[in-house]
């Protein structure tokens, strides 16, 4: 029966998937360290394709031992052999390599590499070299995809995947989502994408130096029972629901309590089913009509309390969770679920007194740790939150929820590699986290690689079609990218979903204005300005394209907007100057650039025209000095056109 089977609420969490860290599994065993006798720093990796008698066979990339040096194997057990033999695969980036032992090793099996098509997923395993960093060899396993299975090129190069690689690893397997070797491990390209060459490949060549692989397997079974009276349909009902036939539980169970109306059970079970298929209302019904034949269920009292959570009826839920925690004074989960309540309710304080309860009933507790984490970075601490996220990780390696905020908390504390490795590491988890690729394309393009944001962002899109904050995010790195019609096209679908999204019409403004729309670009500013009207970047901007298309007074009028709602505002005060300067107002012009030069020292532009305005005014040393300022940072900036400029600007002034 299902009594104590209670769901547990919490912050959205998905059990993670064991397939990965089997096959990683596979890939320890399979694998192997290729050292230099004479530069131990110098290494490689390989992969035990055959056994025979005591004789090992491993394929390893050729240039982890083309100088003919004496080689040594370290094996996933940390014995370390001699190499007997080396057999170049010739046009391959490839050899065979043997050694001999009275071990067992496991010995890989081999896979279609012919299935490892674009998109499919493949893990790559080797031992990255020593390194100021690494210290110690280690077993370094990598989830990715393959970009392209084709013809041979350079070294018979002919399989590309996106798999991060280090140095130390060529050599070493490529691995299906079977566990089956399908490739082997060559180099990384300049872009940090894994080259290698597909088992099939070297397959054929391995068959004329007399070598031959192969060999697989497959098992399953299932069961289903079934029976006739009110126990009778109530296990008919069980078996129902795990087969996730939730409307026929739901029948049986009222079956059940046809035939036994003060079934208690029968309702508590059948208010489960009907909490799974949506029917919250019939939910809080069953769990009534339990609680009232049986005053102690306190898993009733629990699973309604879950019911008035999803409800947003935090009061309610609290109230049942009480009642459950005076029955079952022990039980971790109802503490955990009320201080979920709390927290929606604000009461931080009394949300973290539950988890640390929860957690002093279980030290374990991985859920109590990441929902206190979840409590202690809304209150403002940031290092007790990463504790906690750490905590979590160490009882659940798997929780893809934890290592996501603690992403999130690692970027509040400037840690951009941390935040980066902890997406990364919530999607090798679960590949189908939306909003770890979504933060993680936003760490990359803060970082500056633009492709690889551009990467996520199409992820997130994939898996959640609805997320506009991902079109905006998309649109603003094709607009980086030079890609303005797609960026236009995403802020449109931004502006479809969401309309009453002010950034969405002004990075759309922005747009239209680098395709020539520039009244169009108005419009949308416009439409910015009345949907949030202290929205300074949209009065700059509008201010911007008022001057482009010849009103002045008009840009000058949203500059003084933008300085009204952001006084600190360097660009505003710029580009105001810029118009006063146009207008001849050049005592106003050297006003406003003074100003954005004392709110940000580095603005070179600002010194240049600053520079120009003191020349109009007579002032040839202030000139020259602003002029002489302005090459300095355009050179620090590697700004070299503007650098020129500036000094072609000097040398006629000191005519």
């Amino acid at each position: 029966m299902l009594i104590g089977a209670s769901i547990v609420l919490m912050q959205p969490h998905i059990a993670a998937a064991q397939s990965s860290q089997e096959i990683e599994r596979i890939g320890k065993e399979i694998t192997v360290q290729i050292v230099d006798d004479q530069t131990p720093p110098a290494t490689g990796s390989g992969v035990i394709i055959r056994r025979s008698g005591n004789s090992y066979t491993v394929l390893t990339a050729y240039h982890v031992v083309k100088e003919g040096k004496k080689y040594q194997v370290i094996t996933p057990d940390q014995q370390s052999y001699t190499v007997n033999n080396v057999k170049h695969l010739q046009g391959l980036d490839l050899a065979l390599v043997e050694f001999s032992s009275s071990k067992p090793y496991n010995v890989a099996k081999i896979g279609d590499s012919d299935l490892a098509t674009a998109t499919t997923t493949v893990y790559v395993g080797g031992f990255p070299a020593k390194t100021a960093a690494i210290s110690n060899p280690y077993f370094s396993f990598n989830k990715g995809q393959v970009n392209a299975n084709g013809a041979a090129q350079r070294d018979g190069y002919n399989l590309i995947y996106e798999n991060k690689t280090l140095n130390g690893m060529s050599g070493g397997p490529v691995l299906n989502e079977k566990g089956e070797l399908v490739g082997v491990h060559g180099r990384a390209d300049e872009q940090e994408i894994g080259i290698g060459t597909t088992i099939n490949v070297a397959l054929q060549k391995m068959v004329a130096v007399g070598v031959d692989v192969g060999g697989r397997s497959y098992t399953r079974n299932s069961t289903l029972p079934t029976a006739p009276k009110a126990d009778d349909f109530f296990i008919k009902a069980y078996d129902s629901y795990r087969n996730k036939d939730y409307q026929g539980a739901i029948a049986n169970y009222t079956q059940a309590i046809r035939l036994n109306p003060r079934y208690a059970n029968a309702y508590y079970n059948r208010g489960i089913a009907r909490s799974d298929i949506g029917d919250k209302q019939g939910a809080i019904a069953d769990y009534t009509q339990t609680v009232k034949i049986n005053p102690r269920h306190d898993d009733a009292y629990y699973n309604r309390g879950l019911v008035y959570y999803e409800l947003k009826n935090y009061k309610a839920a609290i109230a049942d969770y009480n009642e459950s925690l005076k029955i079952n004074p022990n039980a971790e989960d109802a503490y955990l679920n009320r201080g979920l309540a709390r927290y929606e309710l604000k009461d931080i304080q009394g949300a973290m007194a539950d988890y640390n309860q929860a957690l002093k009933i279980n030290p374990n507790y991985d859920k109590g740790y990441y929902n206190r984490g979840l409590a202690r970075s809304a209150s403002g601490d940031k290092k007790g939150a990463l504790a906690d996220y750490n905590q979590a990780i160490k009882f659940n390696p798997n929780y893809d929820k934890a290592y996501y905020n603690r992403g999130l908390t690692r970027y509040e504390l400037g840690d951009k590699q941390g935040e980066i490795d902890d997406y990364n590491q919530a999607i090798k988890i679960n590949p189908n986290y939306a909003l770890a690729y979504y933060n993680r394309g936003i760490a990359l393009s803060e970082k500056g690689d633009t492709q690889k944001a551009l990467d996520d962002f199409n992820q997130t899109i994939k898996l959640r079609p609805d997320y506009t904050d991902a079109y905006i995010y998309r649109g603003l790195t094709l607009y980086d990218l030079g890609n303005k019609q797609g960026a236009f096209n995403d802020f449109n679908q931004a502006i479809k979903l969401s309309p009453n999204y002010d950034k969405a019409y002004y990075n759309r403004g922005l747009t239209r204005y680098e395709l020539g729309d520039k009244q169009g670009a108005i419009t949308d500013y416009n439409q910015a300005l009345k949907i949030n009207p202290k929205y300074a970047n949209a009065y700059l901007n509008r201010g911007l394209t008022r001057a482009d298309l010849g009103d002045r007074q008009g840009a000058i009028a949203d500059y003084n907007q933008a300085l009204k709602y952001k006084p600190d505002y360097d660009k505003a005060y710029y580009n105001r100057g810029i118009a006063y300067f146009d207008l001849k107002n050049l005592q106003q012009a050297l006003a406003d650039f003074n100003q954005a030069i004392k709110i940000n020292s580095k603005y070179a532009n600002a010194y240049y025209n600053r520079a120009l305005t003191r020349r109009d005014l007579g002032d040839k040393k202030g000139a020259l000095a602003d002029f002489k300022q302005a090459a300095e940072l355009y050179r620090q900036q590697n700004n070299n056109n503007y650098y020129e400029d500036t000094l072609i600007q000097i040398r006629k002034l000191e005519q």
